[in-house]
């Protein structure tokens, strides 16, 4: 705008140039021509200072939409966040209400197993105790009707008294809360008979006593070796979650996260998920 101005101004410049030199026009003609002159530049930078000001006043207009679009867009972002998190908190219940009904069947389950294990613990005293009296069940007859040489022992009858003798005296120990000579007892006890019913159970008493003697460490270790040497046997979801609870005691939440969730991915419908669950919530 200011080019154009400056280019009108010139030509009149000009036009009065040519009209001095031609003689044509008057003193009173050059003023009214000077006077119309700066009237119009005045006009002109009147009008170009109103513009300059409406452009500073729309880019700030504009800074402040930019600001406002911005603001919008975070808090949408904010909204979807919040959004997702509700859907996962919302997942994470349905999952949650599934698996407390499953692990209400579970325990349904569950409570015959609790029953026939103990059942079989308290059959395990009784033979105890009557193969430590003497007074187990008579031998039956031979099916000829030959009477039985009770002088001639029985096949494997006094290796399996050692075997529960063995077992059953470190078992109290324990429960005495002897541990270190409970310990001792159940490693002699699989030195003898590595391979037996009893050697898995065995096993993870010792990790036990580590345990509660606070040795976290070792008790990891005896853990790792019901889980390896005794794939098969009862106690390996125990053995599990003591491994996780051991490395809890030890500040290692890491470790002790991952035990808990195979906890729950390998054996979901067990006493030993339940838990595992609980301490996941309360590590932070």
């Amino acid at each position: 705008m200011k080019v154009t101005l400056l280019k009108r101004s010139v030509k009149l410049f000009i036009i009065l140039l040519i009209a001095l030199l031609t003689g044509c026009a008057t003193a009173g003609d050059l003023k009214r021509v000077q006077g119309d002159l700066g009237t119009k530049i005045t006009d002109h930078d009147g009008k170009v200072a109103t513009i300059q000001t409406d452009m500073a006043t729309l880019q700030k207009e504009s800074t402040q939409n930019a600001e406002a679009v911005a603001d919008i867009r975070k808090r949408q972002a904010d909204m979807g966040a919040d959004l997702t998190d509700i859907r996962e908190q919302l997942q994470q219940l349905r999952g949650g209400v599934e698996q407390l009904q499953k692990d209400v069947e579970a325990i349904q389950g569950n409570l015959g197993k609790d029953f026939k294990e103990k059942l079989e613990q308290t059959s395990f005293k009784i033979n105890f105790i009557e193969n430590f009296l003497g007074i187990g069940k008579k031998e039956e007859a031979p099916e000829n009707g030959e009477k039985h040489n009770k002088n001639k022992p029985k096949n494997g009858s006094k290796g399996k008294s050692d075997k529960e003798s063995i077992y059953a005296s470190a078992y109290e120990l324990y429960k005495e809360g002897k541990y270190e000579k409970a310990r001792i007892e159940f490693q002699n006890f699989i030195k003898a008979h590595p391979k037996t019913e009893y050697s898995g159970n065995a096993q993870f008493w010792i990790g036990e006593c580590y345990y509660y003697e606070k040795s976290y460490e070792k008790a990891i270790l005896e853990y790792e070796k019901v889980i390896k040497t005794y794939p098969e046997g009862n106690k390996v979801p125990q053995a599990l979650l003591k491994q996780g609870l051991s490395f809890l005691q030890l500040g290692d939440k890491a470790s002790a996260k991952l035990i808990l969730q195979n906890i729950i991915k390998d054996y979901p419908n067990t006493s030993q998920a339940r838990v595992a669950r609980t301490k996941l919530l309360e590590i932070k």
